[in-house]
């Protein structure tokens, strides 16, 4: 009897440390296939939102806007914004109205039953490329560009894998081969894509005078893209921040509150005779 007691935790024992050499096998068994993969893995960048007590670059964003407008917005769409949320976070409203009056939009049925195309207004969403997403594929080989909109939030590493990506393609290391259409690109899973590289030095002339290198267009449409993913960032912070604040300040009158009403029972005696 003694000996069967005994004996059961050595058995749990064993059987814990049989659990728990499986987990570890499993997990060193996934961060091995992580690390096998032929994909590299962006490094991390000092953006200037990064820490809770700072927002985005709003010049950045606008530049980021521009660069969308001449190079992205040939291929992929960003249909979760409107004109209405550029103002005030990259331009003022008239300059938004006038952006969306640059587009002809089509609405209706008017009185006679008939679609029509207007000018733009604020409260239209940015134009697509493509009709349907057949049309899309059909100018490009096959390949669907995706949405934007969440894209940098959809990503792992976020604004760095975006910004990796857009600055890193090279020539095929040696053993690599692409078929026609393809490039190559260590940042992209499998390292071929069908995305031709997009940036170049000096590709978009900025107005404000800011240097126009890869590097920085990559930078300023990764900041933008990353706003359109998360347009109450700079909002959230600000909440955020407010409520420290308010905690903080009701922290002091609570404490003195709760030593006032626990003063009594800390201090009581208690004498037995």
């Amino acid at each position: 009897m003694f000996r069967i007691v005994s004996s059961l935790p050595r058995a749990g024992l064993g059987l814990t440390a049989l659990v728990g050499a499986g987990v570890y096998a499993l997990g060193t068994t996934d961060r091995r296939a992580q690390c096998s993969t032929d994909v590299l893995q962006p490094p991390s960048y000092p953006w200037n939102h990064r820490y809770p007590w700072q927002s985005f670059d709003h010049a950045s964003i606008r530049r980021g806007h521009l660069i969308y407008s001449q190079v992205c917005s040939t291929c992929h769409s960003l249909d979760r914004i409107a004109f209405r949320n550029l103002v005030d976070v990259c331009y003022t409203e008239d300059e938004a109205k006038s952006l969306a009056g640059d587009i002809e939009v089509q609405d209706g049925p008017n009185a006679e039953g008939d679609m029509y195309d207007r000018p733009g207004m604020l409260s239209d969403y940015l134009p697509r490329p493509y009709p349907n997403d057949n049309a899309a594929r059909f100018a490009n080989n096959g390949a669907l560009p995706p949405d934007l909109s969440l894209m940098v939030k959809s990503r792992a590493r976020h604004e760095d894998y975006v910004f990796a990506l857009l600055t890193g393609y090279q020539d095929p290391p040696a053993g690599v081969t692409l078929r026609e259409g393809l490039h190559y690109n260590p940042y992209f899973p499998g390292g071929k894509i069908a995305m031709a590289q997009p940036l170049f030095d000096e590709k978009v002339e900025y107005d404000d005078g800011t240097p126009n290198s890869m590097s920085q267009l990559a930078k300023d449409v990764s900041t933008f893209l990353l706003w359109a993913s998360e347009p109450e960032h700079d909002d959230r912070k600000k909440i955020g921040l407010k409520v420290l604040l308010l905690l903080g300040a009701v922290a002091i009158p609570s404490l003195y509150y709760k030593r006032l009403k626990w003063s009594f029972l800390k201090s009581r005696k208690i004498s037995f005779k």
